[in-house]
């Protein structure tokens, strides 16, 4: 039976609500702490949720809320920046379409479960330290209060302060080589093809850019731009929009239907989101009564389509190893286990689109002679997504010890 009965999670973003909820169905108290003042309800953007994922929210009960906020997406079409599609995949046999949902919706719908459900969350709370003792931890604020608990969980997000106090020495986020930006087609830009439960994503002759048709009618378009240079969101949006938007449309000139999504789009609606980032492999993901849970350890590039599904079921997984094992050392070292080999396989596949993204000319016209062929034949929709998109957790299942270490030498 556990020891822990009591969690701080650091973190109010997706990880640490997720936590703290399966957290709560594994009979352990946690309480969230957030370095801002309110929950990211306005956030930008929107989260790709794929079935995995979501077969991890109905283990603590998130799923039928998302479901009136998202839009399902049930077929993705793959296409060169003059039209021309070379791969459709469509949702595979047996398996619910992932789910399109914008991120502040998402944190809306996490804080409000969290909150109906009796799990604290404290706002205005950044970490600065952590004392930790023989029988727990103490973790300090910026606002000079602290907090008690039996473990400390980092769920801080890719620039993670947890995972430094962790281990000083501990990998920073990588540049991929790509800025990311999004925005709204104008009102009357949305082709009349264009479907509502399909996304459509375009290996231009310059760039990488996806759209969709939003819930409104109007289309949402997302791009990778080639840069060489890292930026914070911060310094990114530092740019005036209007010459980020000039340096797009010449990224984008001549490729349907980039071009006139993006001429049609305003500068000032323009989703700035900065360098597009991934963790490499994180050496510690724990030390004592400390550990970290989704991007502050594991965080693939957004190209994976899977950082937001990784993060809700390594939530989960940390849950079921805190239940059901004696001591926070057995309980983080078969959460690792059980988790390290998927998570960092994802991650070098994405790795492996992103420089297919941010390749020269060269790369993309093997892509282009490629992939029409790769689709047909072995590269398969099952293969490509079956063995990431049919991962399920079993909640009921009773972790030991050394299931973690036997789990290493499965498949993603």
């Amino acid at each position: 039976m556990s020891s822990i009965k009591t969690a701080i999670v650091i973190g109010g973003g997706v990880a640490g609500p997720v936590t703290a909820l399966a957290l709560r169905e594994a009979g352990i108290d946690a309480t969230v702490y957030e370095a801002y003042n309110a929950p990211a309800t306005e956030a930008g953007g929107a989260i790709m949720l794929q079935p995995n994922g979501l077969a991890a929210l109905e283990l603590v009960g998130i799923d039928r809320q998302l479901q009136l906020v998202g839009q399902p997406m049930r077929r993705q079409l793959f296409e060169h920046g003059d039209g021309k599609r070379f791969a459709a995949i469509s949702a595979l046999s047996g398996l619910q379409p992932a789910l399109m949902v914008p991120r502040g919706e998402l944190c809306g719908v996490l804080h409000e479960q969290a909150k109906a459900r009796g799990v604290a969350v404290e706002f205005g709370k950044r970490l600065i330290g952590v004392d930790e003792q023989a029988e727990g931890v103490t973790a300090r604020f910026a606002d000079g209060t602290s907090a008690q608990g039996d473990i400390l969980i980092g769920a801080d997000g890719i620039h993670s302060t947890v995972r430094t106090l962790i281990d000083p020495a501990a990998p920073s986020p990588e540049h991929a080589g790509l800025i990311s930006f999004g925005a709204p087609a104008g009102p009357d830009a949305t082709p009349a093809w264009l479907k509502e439960d399909e996304i459509h994503f375009v290996m231009g002759k310059r760039a990488f850019l996806g759209y969709f048709r939003m819930r409104n009618g109007r289309t949402m378009w997302f791009s990778n731009l080639p840069y060489d240079r890292p930026l914070t969101g911060e310094q990114a949006r530092a740019v005036p929009q209007e010459q980020w938007w000039a340096q797009l449309r010449e990224a984008y000139a001549g490729d349907i239907p980039a071009e006139a999504l993006i001429a049609s789009s305003s500068p000032d609606d323009l989703i700035v989101l900065g360098s597009m980032e991934a963790m490499p492999p994180v050496p510690k993901w724990y030390r004592d009564r400390m550990v970290l849970v989704g991007d502050s350890v594991h965080a693939p590039s957004s190209s994976s389509g899977q950082g937001a599904s990784l993060t809700i079921e390594s939530a989960i997984e940390l849950a079921r190893c805190l239940r059901d094992l004696p001591t926070p050392a057995a309980a983080f070292a078969a959460y690792e286990s059980l988790r390290r080999k998927r998570v960092e396989d994802i991650a070098a596949t994405a790795a492996k689109t992103n420089s297919q993204k941010s390749g020269g000319p060269l790369a993309r016209l093997m892509i282009r002679a490629l992939a029409p062929v790769a689709t047909r034949t072995f590269l398969t929709p099952e293969k490509m997504f079956g063995p990431v998109h049919r991962h399920r957790i079993d909640w009921a299942r009773h972790v030991t010890a050394d299931q973690g270490a036997a789990t290493q030498d499965a498949k993603v």
